[in-house]
């Protein structure tokens, strides 16, 4: 039954909606350790349980190394385990990010993504979320504090599916999204627990009756097995993803797909590809150029790992022209989104045009003209082999 009617519409920040998320969701551990601008995740958490709201416990470690540990031992032994982060803080949990998904432990962590150092800059970008993109955690990247909300809730439900297994980071934009005010929905209480059920991870480091080994020395004879499970759970969660998500849809009354199309139909002639906050800026200027008469669209990509690669080679391979918009570097080869899509189409018999973009950077703002001529570069065939770059001091 839907349950939307039910709902609260309430203002809240992108943080703030990731706290009330996990306030319904009562994970057994937090830990925690502040970094701008993931702090008013666990600020608002914090207050929750000093309110009495939780009886979750959590743990001040004494950095994001310790927290992600923390997050590891409370999971294995038996307990839901959730945390956030931002930039150097994800950093700084990279050694046990691996551990994490190794041990094919289900921890929900929420990330308000903010540019690597150095120089040291507190705003936007993907660089942190980018730089352990292969740590083996799904990878789910929100515009709204609404799909930072339901993104919570759906995270936990994946991780935790027996056939998945494997921790989740969920995207956020550091300030964009984190701290921006928007009216969102919120489900009654009872609905959430519901739907997360209770935590059951069937391989609990403390059960006597079936004793089991954490951490051990894997040889050359069995490690190359291991991992091929590992990479066969993360395929799997993309299938899991859609599973999960039409159950969530069925109590929201909202849609969860692997990426989200605006204005994408079989006359589309453009498209840009991007992730998070920037397919708002996007889907406004393409909007305004579709009542003009241009049939130009948006692709927002939402679960970045594991990549929908099928789902969008069917999608894009007809459309004439695609830019590709990053909000990071890869220093030395090209940008992340952008190698995805090129491998999406690498076995599509097609001709396609595709042009890479880096933008936002440091938390520059991609401005509506700078979308604008995405759209005319687009529409006059300039396509170039070298990554261009929008909003570029000269």
């Amino acid at each position: 039954m839907n349950t939307a009617s039910n709902n609260n519409n309430l203002a809240m920040t992108g943080g703030e909606a990731a706290a009330e998320a996990m306030r319904q969701i009562e994970p057994g551990v937090v830990p925690v350790y502040p970094i701008t601008p993931q702090t008013p995740i666990v600020e608002y958490f914090a207050r929750f349980q000093a309110a009495g709201k939780v009886k979750t416990e959590i743990i001040t470690a004494e950095s994001e190394h310790s927290v992600m540990s923390a997050a590891i031992g409370a999971a294995a032994a038996g307990s839901r385990a959730m945390t956030a982060t931002s930039s150097a803080g994800l950093a700084l949990m990279y050694e046990i990010l691996g551990v994490a998904s190794g041990m094919r432990l289900p921890i929900v962590a929420n990330i308000a993504n903010r540019a690597l150092s150095a120089p040291i800059n507190i705003h936007c970008d993907h660089s942190d979320a980018i730089g352990v993109r292969d740590a083996g955690w799904v990878q789910i990247f929100c515009e709204t504090a609404q799909e930072v909300y339901d993104s919570t809730i759906l995270a936990v439900r994946l991780a935790e599916h027996p056939e998945v297994l494997l921790p989740v980071m969920v995207n956020q934009d550091g300030f964009i999204t984190s701290h921006l005010l928007e009216d969102i929905e919120i489900l009654p209480d009872q609905p959430v627990k519901n739907f997360v059920g209770a935590y059951r991870y069937p391989y609990s480091l403390l059960s006597q009756e079936q004793p089991v080994t954490f951490g051990a020395l894997m040889l050359p004879d069995h490690l190359f097995e291991t991992k091929v499970a590992q990479a066969e759970a993360m395929q799997k969660a993309g299938e899991v993803y859609k599973e999960v998500g039409s159950a969530l849809g069925k109590i929201t009354g909202r849609d969860y797909p692997k990426f989200e199309l605006f204005q994408v139909d079989e006359n589309t002639e453009a498209v840009i590809v991007t992730m998070s906050s920037a397919a708002g800026t996007a889907k406004a200027v393409a909007q305004k150029l579709f009542k003009k008469g241009q049939k130009v669209g948006v692709v927002k990509i939402k679960l970045f790992r594991p990549f929908p690669y099928e789902e969008l080679r069917a999608l894009l391979k007809d459309i004439r022209g695609i830019a590709v918009l990053d909000r990071a570097f890869s220093f030395g080869s090209v940008p992340a989104l952008y190698s995805e899509i090129i491998q999406t189409l690498h076995r599509a018999e097609t001709s396609n045009n595709i042009q890479s973009y880096v933008f936002g950077i440091g938390g520059r703002d991609l401005r509506e003209k700078d979308v604008k001529q995405v759209y005319a570069d687009l529409a006059a065939g300039q396509f170039s082999s070298e990554t261009k770059f929008l909003n570029l001091n000269q």
